[in-house]
């Protein structure tokens, strides 16, 4: 039996060693990236509730867009996080967001309109009670210094509820 198991562990090791060794070009951006591009740089954001800074930058090859929110809601301190990108794979746009008022990460995909000027991406994440729950967004880029983005709850028979509009004007 030990015979037989050295012959297969080396059978293995040879046949792992005489495999060409591949070596895989890393992605480039495509141009789905573009639309993400447009969003580099620092902007003031400004809604009913608070506002703050974002910084965008395109990182890890191009492939992701960066953001970093910092500012003040419901006069609570905030922070935000955000990881952006175009998955070739699934033809989708993909987020994932954390922030300092959660601990569980809003993980959302979607798709620009036929423009490509509003991003719509839905997923999940965790709600106030504690819960997972269901989130739209919308991000429209009304021109190079304006954003609006939208936040929205989606209750279980597809309710949006508004929870957060932002306007968001490029720093100059």
């Amino acid at each position: 039996m030990v015979v037989f198991l050295k012959a297969l562990l080396i059978g293995v090791a040879l046949l792992h060693l005489s495999l060409p060794a591949q070596a895989q070009e890393p992605q480039k951006p495509s141009k789905d990236q573009e639309y993400l591009k447009r969003l580099v740089g620092s902007w003031s954001a400004d809604s009913e509730n608070g506002k703050g800074t974002m910084i965008y930058k395109m990182e890890l090859g191009g492939l992701w867009l960066m953001g970093d929110f910092e500012g003040e809601f419901g006069g609570f301190k905030f922070q935000g996080k955000s990881l952006e990108s175009y998955d070739s794979a699934t033809k989708k746009y993909r987020s994932v967001w954390v922030d300092s008022f959660s601990t569980q990460p809003r993980i959302m995909e979607g798709d620009l309109d036929k423009e490509g000027k509003i991003m719509t991406l839905t997923g999940t994440g965790r709600g106030a009670d504690q819960k997972t729950v269901n989130y739209k967004s919308v991000t429209e880029i009304k021109n190079d210094d304006t954003v609006n983005y939208s936040l929205f709850l989606v209750d279980k028979d597809g309710k949006e509820l508004p929870m957060v509009k932002l306007t968001y004007k490029r720093k100059k």
